[in-house]
């Protein structure tokens, strides 16, 4: 068996609400909130990396678990928006943790990068003990603050999130996971020339029925249904998003943690900053089955399903 066993976050202090946004992207604060849910989000500072904002996160994700770097077994390091491409952020985490010979992995897909890191780590925290999940973006700096860049500009912010997966202990335990690519559609949301491109409307739809059906297929393979889920943990994308997912599921939207609306679109990151925010307000055993969802580029998607131990 194979448990969560503690999250992590770091979130630079600059706020950057969608007041002083706005002007730069030719738009209106009120609209800007209408069409994502999103009121402020976080700039990373100049000197800042995504390694440096990742070995935050993964700091705090120990002290979390009462665990050192010492007791890891293997770093996963998520992150569409890194500063170079080889090496990536993971190696530099690993030695900001003061390791030097334990194996440290970079994941280079945005948004569900998180997710396929934790769908890894259940399956390598058998063999390699405890996993360190980080997911660590500056989409600040991948974004065109200008007018014709302002359907992306206005989505995303930085940050980075940690998940320990442990094969002894924890919180919740890893019951299942489904993962999808589908290469056919790429081209909707990639990273290119340091840049973001994305066709929000191609990619609000094609999550839209992804994501629910991943979902679906996954508790049913389970026993499961959306009713029987205490918690919706999904990759942070845009308000309206959620709620379609929501609505596909049929499930109750106050079920589906929010905190889009504070950080808005961290990408890879988003996933596990919510999951380390919703577990700090309910430290309590958990009660029912909670459920992981991410869709990004690749396309990439899928559900993990953990449950009371």
């Amino acid at each position: 068996m194979v448990y969560l066993r503690a999250f992590g976050s770091h979130l630079p202090p600059r706020r950057v609400a969608n007041r002083e946004l706005a002007p730069l992207v030719g738009a209106d604060p009120a609209w800007i909130l209408e069409v994502c849910g999103i009121e402020e989000r976080r700039y990373t500072a100049g000197a800042d990396t995504v390694a440096s904002l990742g070995l935050v996160a993964a700091q705090d994700c120990l002290r979390n678990a009462g665990a050192s770097a010492a007791d890891l077994g293997m770093i996963l390091v998520a992150s569409g928006s890194s500063e170079r491409f080889c090496p990536g952020p993971a190696s530099q985490i690993a030695a900001g943790l003061g390791l030097t010979s334990t194996p440290a992995l970079d994941i280079p897909v945005a948004s569900c990068g998180s997710l396929i890191g934790l769908v890894l780590a259940a399956q390598l925290a058998p063999q390699f003990g405890r996993v360190l999940v980080v997911a660590s973006e500056i989409m600040s700096r991948r974004i065109n603050r200008a007018p014709e860049g302002k359907d992306t500009a206005i989505l995303f912010g930085d940050g980075a999130g940690a998940c320990l997966v442990d094969a002894q202990a924890g919180f919740a335990r890893i019951a299942d996971s489904i993962l999808c690519t589908d290469g056919t559609a790429s081209e909707i949301l990639k990273i290119e020339h340091e840049r973001l491109a994305m066709e929000g409307k191609s990619v609000i739809l094609q999550a839209s029925r992804k994501m629910p059906r991943a979902i679906n297929d996954l508790l049913a393979r389970n026993n499961l249904a959306p009713s029987d889920v205490g918690v919706f943990l999904l990759h942070q994308a845009n308000r309206n998003l959620i709620e379609r997912v929501a609505g596909s599921l049929k499930a109750p939207l106050d079920r589906f943690f929010m905190n889009i609306a504070r950080y808005g679109n961290t990408s890879s990151a988003s996933l596990l900053i919510a999951a380390d925010e919703w577990r700090q307000a309910h430290p309590e055993p958990l009660s029912a089955p909670m459920v992981f969802s991410a869709f990004g580029a690749g396309l990439n998607w899928g559900a993990l399903l953990a449950v009371p131990d």
